[in-house]
């Protein structure tokens, strides 16, 4: 029986109860709705500040952060001073694009070597000559032939310690920038794990690489850019050279004996009391001719050394230590700067024990003499110096002529008068009985206009590595002069001629001056084996300067 609705209630299924079901619906989503409205315009906060990167970025960041923190630690903590045969060094692993080796000389320039291919290169800083170790080799010149395995012993030893030292600096750099940027540990670590990894696959490449024959085609720059051309021959003289001065130094003392014993020249006998002077010139950095010196000093018993000049090469102070010799050669060193040797070198002499060092018309008595000399006014250690010309040493010949004038009217006269080039020294013709010069690397023996006799020494170093530049080497030239201790004049000289590099001849021949000669020409005592060649007539054009 169907209900009947009160009259006053909306019956369930009409319209207006259908209406009134669908708002009260509305007014309850209205929340939701708005809710859903405000999170479509506000995004919900998240635990992070920044959008993750792309793994590629993440790891192209890494690798960045690695490279820039091995650099620094290398550059920081990454170097390590090592003795490498009579030098200190210092040693320094590098990043570099094609590897190699590079070892700077400094002043004297750099040596590239191709040893090899990797993103690393080795640099090694020469700091200085240790004079104790250098000293030890010219004492001892046998130990040149052990010299190329000590270098290779040294070389391997500061190889070793400096890839210890170069992991230890990578790894604590790449780890600390790491760990800067990051802040995170593992990033850090990973970082410096990285760093290791890079460094022991660039040193595996490098030792797959290695070229030890790199050393035959190396790369000169600075000063040594002139080296390439005596290069290989002086490879030779190094590899012979314990033999070669050992056997000079015996020629000496051989052949002065041989002389002493043989001699038939009755014209003149040197008297023990007579004044005797060593002269020597243009050493050039040969350290044989100090032994050579050495045992010129004993069997002559040599009361003055004089010296003049072009002792050095390039004069620079790594070339000092050269000179250290100069205190124990048993006499007196007097010497004068040449044009191969700097102000460096001149200070640096004139604080060893028992040398003299003269410039500036400078007179000193010493042996029984009185000496004065100047110094050559060029400095020219190398061809890429336009030299000044005769102008300038005339100039320095003047310069030391009125030195001479000013000790004559002080009542000092001078006996012997010193310069490098023969040029400066004729200037003081008239003004002195005996002038010494060298510069040439040949002998000649004149009388000049005034009466002053002009005698120019040849190379007592053979012209140092420059003498196998050509196609006979140098000799080693010196002469011993006998002066009179009365009259201060000369009496006689001998002159010592020794084979140049690899030769194995010596020579000593007397000669007088025109007014002590007794009718007969001096005939000279031969060493074995060689004869002495004739000696250089005055006059006689003179090479360009050494």
């Amino acid at each position: 029986m169907a209900r009947v609705a009160p009259s006053g209630e909306t019956p369930p299924g009409s319209p207006v109860l259908r209406l009134l079901r669908a708002s009260l619906a509305r007014v309850r989503g209205l929340p939701a709705a708005a809710l859903r409205d405000y999170r479509s315009h506000h995004s919900a906060p998240t635990s992070t500040l920044t959008h993750t990167p792309h793994p590629y970025a993440r790891a192209l960041g890494l690798i960045a952060v690695t490279l820039l923190g091995a650099w620094l630690g290398l550059l920081i903590v990454g170097s390590i001073h090592a003795p490498v045969g009579p030098v200190d060094t210092n040693m320094t692993l590098r990043p570099s694009l094609s590897g190699g080796t590079k070892i700077n000389v400094s002043p004297l320039g750099a040596l590239e070597l191709r040893s090899h291919y990797a993103p690393i290169r080795l640099d090694v800083d020469v700091d200085r000559l240790d004079p104790v170790r250098s000293q030890a080799l010219v004492d001892h010149p046998e130990r040149f032939a052990g010299l190329q395995q000590q270098v290779t012993r040294d070389v391997l030893d500061g190889t070793g310690t400096l890839a210890f030292r170069s992991c230890v600096a990578v790894v604590s750099g790449a780890t600390a920038l790491g760990l800067a940027v990051y802040r995170r540990p593992r990033r850090a670590l990973a970082a410096g794990g990285l760093a290791l990894a890079l460094l022991a696959a660039s040193g595996a490449t490098a030792y797959a690489t290695w070229n030890p024959k790199s050393v035959l085609e190396p790369k000169f720059s600075g000063l040594l850019s002139s080296a390439p051309s005596v290069v290989g021959n002086a490879r030779n003289i190094v590899s012979e050279f314990n033999v070669y001065q050992r056997e000079l130094a015996r020629l000496v003392t051989n052949v002065t004996k041989l002389y002493e014993a043989t001699s038939t020249l009755p014209a003149y006998t040197p008297d023990p009391t007579t004044i005797r002077v060593l002269h020597v010139s243009d050493i050039h950095l040969n350290p044989a001719a100090w032994q050579i010196v050495k045992s010129l000093v004993k069997q002559y018993k040599i009361d003055v050394i004089i010296d003049t000049g072009d002792t050095m090469d390039h004069g620079s102070s790594a070339e000092n230590a050269f000179l250290d010799p100069v205190a124990t050669l048993g006499a007196p060193y007097v010497w004068v700067r040449g044009n191969h040797d700097s102000a460096t070198t001149q200070q640096y002499l004139a604080t060893r024990r028992n040398a003299t060092v003269l410039d500036g018309g400078r007179a000193v008595s010493i042996g029984g003499l009185r000496i004065a000399g100047v110094g050559d006014p060029q400095f020219t250690p190398d061809r890429s110096v336009v030299p000044e010309g005769d102008f300038s040493e005339r100039t320095a010949g003047g310069k030391l002529a009125d030195s001479l004038r000013t000790q004559r009217l002080r009542g000092t006269p001078v006996d012997i008068a010193l310069a490098h080039n023969p040029v400066a020294a004729a200037e003081t013709d008239g003004l002195v009985p005996l002038a010494l010069a060298g510069h040439v690397h040949h002998r000649e023996n004149s009388v000049l206009p005034r009466g002053t006799q002009l005698m120019v020494e040849g190379s007592t170093g053979g012209g140092g590595l420059r003498a196998v530049q050509g196609k006979k080497p140098a000799p080693v030239q010196a002469s011993v002069l006998y002066l009179d201790r009365e009259t201060r004049r000369l009496q006689a000289w001998d002159e010592i001629t020794l084979g140049g590099l690899g030769l194995s001849k010596a020579e000593v021949s007397r000669h007088l001056p025109k007014e002590n000669r007794p009718g007969t020409t001096p005939s000279p005592s031969t060493g074995s084996p060689g004869t002495r060649s004739p000696a250089t007539p005055p006059g006689t054009p003179s090479p360009s300067p050494s």
